[in-house]
This record gives structure tokens, C-alpha cells and sequence, in this order.
């Protein structure tokens, strides 16, 4: 476990690290920079660099955490890799069926295999379940996470690296937008962002503006038309 800096959530969970590339938005992986840093600092945990390893030791932290806990699930990797096992899985769900207390915000590229083993799982209603949908190429990601048991859906439009026209939101809960950040950042481009908020509105989607990135993200902030956009899904809200 550890607090996150992450604007949309308070901390982290890592039962697995690791990952491999698939899309474009994975070229300038922030995740694997950071676990080359971690493996040459000696933490024992990072020992295998960013291949994919499941972490049995980390499985049942959340049963020792107080109180209630906003937990993004995996940044450092995707529980749903074809080398994270099923049973493995099953596992990592089966502690977030135990504790409703906490919600769980877990983000995935693999939307196909996500939707291929959707059934297997318990989607108890603090599981918030999201894909990564960087650009128009990936937009069939959004269509197999909607058709999956998850209670709550979840877009993250991040690092946002082209335009995503004609959005379809039905049963889709949250959209987060942010552009990517990082000494090879790729540039976004405002009028991307302001489409994707108005299809928000249009189809009574919460929006929540991450970042704009680049090279100093703290400079460029996340004010879009001089406000901050911190919406959450209703669950969360209510």
C-alpha cells in the first residue's frame, strides 16, 4: 500500500507488477521507468524489473487497512495480463469482496481478456472497473468493458493522444482525461478535450480533468477554462 498522488483516487494497491506494452499509449510507460528505479534501489519486491509477477504477500494487505479507502488496484501493472493467472485474480477479487468498506478502482488495457473471464469474477458493487482508451484505435476497448458484470464503468482517456469523436457512454459511469506527461511527453491537444467533456454533458457522464502533462505537469496544472473538473461517479458521490 501507498498514499498516491494521483488525483483521482488516495492510494495504491500492487498485488502483481509488470507489464508489457500493447498500444500506443504504453510507448513512454511511466510504470516501467518507475519500477527500474525501484529494482535498482534494491526493493525486493522490484527484483524482476517490470516483468509480470503476482505478489502473494501483497494479496490480503487491504484486510489490515482502517477505516474507508479510495484504492486504485495495479498501478504498476494490469491484473488482467495473460501472465497474471485466473486464480490469481479470483484471489485479488475475493479480498475486494471482503471489504466493501474500501472501493476498488481497477484499470486495464486488456480489455479482451477482461470481457473472456468477466464471468468468473464477483463484481461486488465497490469494484470500479475501467479500460484505458488512449486514442480512436483502441475505442473497442469500451464496448467489451461495457457488456462485463462490473457494477461501475470507467473510461481513462490518459495520456489522451488523439481525438475520440462520437463516444457512445451508454452504461459507462466516469470519464478521466489527461495528457501525458514526462521528458518525451506526446502533446494534447485542447479541442480533444473539450469534445470529450461535452459528450460528457450531452450524455450525463461525471468528467473528471486529470492533467494537462508535458514536460513539468505541476506547471501546466489542470485547470481547463479556468476551472477544475473533479466529478466522480454517482456510487462514490451519492
Amino acid at each position: 500500500m501507498a498514499q498516491s498522488s494521483i488525483e483521482w483516487t488516495e492510494m495504491t494497491w500492487n498485488p502483481t507488477t509488470g507489464c508489457t506494452k500493447i498500444s500506443a499509449g504504453c510507448k513512454f510507460c511511466y510504470a516501467e521507468v518507475m519500477s527500474r528505479r525501484l529494482q535498482a534501489m534494491g526493493l525486493e519486491k522490484y527484483e524482476n524489473g517490470f516483468k509480470v509477477t503476482m505478489h502473494d504477500s501483497a494479496v490480503n494487505i487491504p484486510y489490515s487497512w482502517k477505516g474507508s479507502k479510495l484504492v486504485f488496484v495495479n498501478s504498476m501493472s494490469d491484473l488482467f495480463h495473460p501472465e497474471v493467472s485466473i486464480a490469481f485474480i479470483q484471489r485479488v477479487f475475493q479480498v475486494m469482496n471482503d471489504t466493501p468498506q474500501h472501493t476498488y478502482q481497477v484499470l486495464t488495457k486488456r480489455a479482451e481478456r477482461l470481457f473472456e473471464i468477466h464471468h468468473l469474477l464477483n463484481w461486488s458493487d465497490n469494484i470500479w472497473m475501467g479500460v484505458s482508451v488512449e486514442d480512436e484505435r483502441v475505442m473497442d476497448r469500451i464496448d467489451l468493458l461495457r457488456h462485463t458484470n462490473a457494477k461501475t464503468k470507467f473510461l481513462s482517456c490518459e495520456p489522451l493522444i488523439g481525438p475520440l469523436p462520437k463516444l457512445l457512454l451508454n452504461n459507462i459511469d466516469w470519464v478521466i482525461v489527461g495528457g501525458e506527461s514526462g521528458k518525451k511527453s506526446r502533446p494534447m491537444n485542447e479541442m480533444w478535450v473539450w469534445d470529450i467533456m461535452q459528450q460528457c454533458r450531452m450524455q450525463e457522464v461525471p468528467f473528471f480533468f486529470k492533467q494537462w502533462g508535458g514536460k513539468n505537469k505541476k506547471k501546466t496544472g489542470r485547470l481547463l477554462g479556468g476551472q477544475t473538473y473533479n466529478e466522480m461517479p454517482v456510487r462514490l458521490s451519492a
